[in-house]
């Protein structure tokens, strides 16, 4: 409300001093109507008693001096705001107190525009005034309340990012500081929890489930999900244009690892070793993590027991190696090899034949059937192209 607006201007300046006297009296039958009203405000007497008085005494000091802009941030009606968030409350009570001071307050200006005989026009004058006064302290409470609120939330996301850092961090090496840190940002520990690896193409989204920890500020953000349930299925819906990798659930105490395979499988969906998907759930994929946990032995691995077929033509090695293949997997016959290949049975006997002659007992030794299959998956895992 504007100065030129505010109704107060018009009340006469040479009432403040007669309202003034009438300050005492109205302020205890305020306090009185609100604590019968209101109970749980009676174990808080001294603040309601004070945010009342004060109420009234700067209504009649804005009566005597229009011109007179109080200080809004050092107003007990924004403390009192404030006060009702940090006590768990919300605004109603304090909004109904506000409303039943203005019948009580109405009532003695009622009495004393009859005492002293005021016209009506006045008595209209300052009624508009009363109403104003408070709107206004209402306004102030309400952005009490609201500030309070922002710095709450902004201090328990500061804790919680501190959690997630504890958490991601080697959370073992410390367990108490943990724990300490969960308490403080008032997110129980659960049994289980995940991670979630992202790769952002959108604005960060505002409804993730209120005990989900999320770091969207991180250069390769992510979340950490509690006790983890159908969390492939609330991402998509969550996260819409995002590429999330669902780490494995894992106790608290091994956050990391859950982190690192959910980041490990959008490297390797990046690499197009695994589908272009938006979701990609580490539980799917942990032959791939575990084939390719460290590139350099794989390709190792590959080149040694895969180096019979070095000698061949692209041609023979690509034929023979899938032959191989799917020969170690299928753990069966011709026919059934050659049904998955799509070839003719007699075929798959020939290759195999050849296989026998370049692999020789290899082929039938139970271990080195093993190694041969993990080297031929490490193979087309690795081989990109």
């Amino acid at each position: 409300m504007t100065g030129l607006d505010d109704p107060r201007r018009s009340v006469p300046r040479e009432l403040a001093p007669l309202l003034r006297m009438e300050v005492a009296p109205v302020s205890v039958s305020i306090f009185e109507a609100i604590e019968k009203s209101i109970p749980e405000y009676g174990q808080f007497r001294d603040n309601v008693v004070d945010g009342i008085r004060q109420a009234l005494v700067k209504f009649v000091d804005r009566i005597a001096e229009p011109e007179s802009e109080p200080d809004p941030h050092d107003d007990i009606h924004r403390k009192l705001g404030a006060w009702e968030f940090k006590s768990g409350r919300s605004l109603d009570s304090l909004q109904a107190a506000y409303r039943i001071g203005a019948r009580v307050a109405w009532r003695h200006v009622c009495g004393f525009a009859e005492q002293r005989e005021l016209s009506l026009r006045l008595m209209s004058v300052l009624g508009e005034a009363m109403i104003a006064h408070v709107d206004e302290l209402v306004s102030l409470s309400v952005e009490g309340y609201a500030a309070a609120q922002a710095s709450a939330a902004g201090t328990l996301e500061r804790k919680r990012r501190k959690l997630m850092e504890l958490l991601v961090g080697d959370p073992s090496s410390n367990w108490q500081a943990v724990l300490d840190a969960a308490g403080a940002a008032a997110w129980p520990m659960p049994d289980r929890l995940c991670a979630v690896a992202l790769e952002p193409s959108a604005a960060p989204p505002d409804d993730l489930p209120p005990d989900v920890l999320v770091n969207f500020e991180d250069a390769t953000p992510y979340l950490l999900v509690p006790n983890p349930v159908a969390v492939t299925r609330w991402i998509r819906r969550a996260l819409p244009g995002w590429r999330a990798a669902i780490g494995v659930p894992v106790v608290p105490a091994e956050a990391p690892r859950s982190l690192a395979s959910a980041r490990r499988v959008l490297a390797l969906a990046r690499e197009k070793v695994l589908p272009d998907r938006p979701v990609l759930d580490c539980a799917d994929h942990l032959v791939e993590l575990t084939v390719l946990a460290d590139e350099f032995l794989a390709r190792q691995l590959a080149e040694r027991a895969l180096a019979p077929l070095a000698s061949l033509t692209d041609r023979q090695r690509t034929k023979l190696a899938e032959t191989l293949l799917v020969w170690l997997s299928a753990r069966g016959g011709a026919p059934e090899v050659a049904a998955r290949l799509q070839v003719h049975p007699q075929t798959v006997r020939y290759r195999v034949n050849q296989l026998d002659e370049l692999f020789g007992d290899r082929m039938h030794d139970a271990e080195e059937r093993f190694t041969l299959e993990l080297a031929l998956r490490a193979h087309y895992l690795l081989d990109r192209d």
